[in-house]
C-alpha cells in the first residue's frame, strides 16, 4: 500500500512538472480593445515601411557614395576634434557594455531569468528570436556590401578590420532596447510608462551610436542602417505578437489572463 502511494506521488509529481513545462510554451492570449489592436497593426506596418525605406535609402547612398553618405567623412573628421581623455573613457565603457561579449551575456541572462520567472515564455522567446534575426541579417549584409571601416590608426580601442556596414553593435543595442521596451510595456495599461520606456530605449541607442562613431569604428550611415533594420525587426515583432496574442471581445481565447478578464466582464 505504501509503495502504491509512493508511486502515485511520484507520478503526480512528474505530471505536475510536465504540466508546468508545457504551460511555459503556451502563448497567453490577452483581450484588447479593437481600436488598440488596429493601432498595433498600424504601428507595425509604419515601423516596417519606414525602416525598410530608410535602410534602402542608406544602402543606395553608400553603394553610390553620395546622398546620405556624403556626410560620413565630415562628421567623422569633426568627431576627431572633440576627443578628450575623459570622454574617451566613457565611450570605451559604452563600447564594452554594448560590445560582442558583454551585451550577449546581458541578453542571455535577461532572457533566461525572464523565461524562468514568467509563467509563459512567449515574450522572452520573441526577444531571443528578434536578437538572433538581427545577428543573421547583419552578417549577411556585411558580407554582401563589404564596406571598409574608417582608418585603423584613428580607432581608439584596438584595431578592427572587419566590414563596417551595418554596425552590429548598434543593431544589437537597438533590437534589445526597442523590442525589449515593446514586450515589457505593451502589457501595461499605463501609456506614460510606455513613453518613458521608449525614451529610455532611445537614450541607450544614442549612447551606443555615439560610442561607435566617437571611437572611430563606423561611419554615421553604418549606424543609421542598423537603426533602420531594427525598426523593421520591431515592426515584425509587433505584428507577430499582436497576431498571436491580442484578442478582441467575442473571439475565443486560451490564455489564463484572458479568461480571468473575460470572467470579470
Amino acid at each position: 500500500m505504501a509503495h502504491e502511494k509512493a508511486g502515485s506521488a511520484v507520478t503526480e509529481k512528474g505530471a505536475g512538472r510536465w504540466r508546468t513545462f508545457h504551460e511555459k510554451f503556451v502563448v497567453d492570449e490577452r483581450y484588447v480593445d479593437p481600436a488598440d489592436r488596429r493601432g498595433l497593426y498600424r504601428a507595425s506596418v509604419i515601423l516596417a515601411v519606414v525602416g525598410l525605406a530608410l535602410f534602402i535609402a542608406t544602402l543606395v547612398s553608400v553603394v553610390q557614395a553620395d546622398g546620405l553618405s556624403a556626410a560620413d567623412h565630415p562628421v567623422h573628421d569633426w568627431l576627431l576634434t572633440t576627443r578628450s581623455a575623459a570622454v574617451t573613457a566613457i565611450m570605451i565603457f559604452l563600447a564594452v557594455f554594448f560590445g560582442p561579449i558583454a551585451l550577449p551575456i546581458i541578453v542571455l541572462v535577461v532572457i533566461l531569468v525572464w523565461g524562468i520567472a514568467a509563467k509563459h515564455a512567449w515574450r522572452p522567446i520573441l526577444l531571443a528570436s528578434a536578437m538572433l534575426t538581427g545577428v543573421i541579417v547583419s552578417q549577411i549584409i556585411l558580407h554582401i556590401v563589404q564596406r571598409s571601416r574608417p582608418p585603423v590608426d584613428q580607432m581608439l580601442f584596438g584595431a578592427d578590420q572587419t566590414f563596417s556596414f551595418p554596425s552590429g553593435h548598434v543593431l544589437g543595442a537597438c533590437d534589445f532596447l526597442l523590442v525589449g521596451a515593446y514586450l515589457i510595456f505593451s502589457r501595461r495599461r499605463n501609456p506614460r510608462a510606455a513613453v518613458f520606456g521608449f525614451i529610455g530605449a532611445g537614450i541607450g541607442i544614442i549612447l551606443a551610436i555615439a560610442s561607435r562613431l566617437y571611437l572611430g569604428y563606423h561611419w554615421p550611415t553604418d549606424t543609421l542602417a542598423s537603426f533602420s533594420l531594427s525598426l523593421l525587426i520591431l515592426g515584425g515583432v509587433i505584428a507577430l505578437d499582436t497576431w498571436r496574442t491580442a484578442r478582441i471581445p467575442g473571439e475565443p481565447v486560451t490564455g489564463e489572463l484572458s479568461k480571468e478578464e473575460s470572467a470579470r466582464e
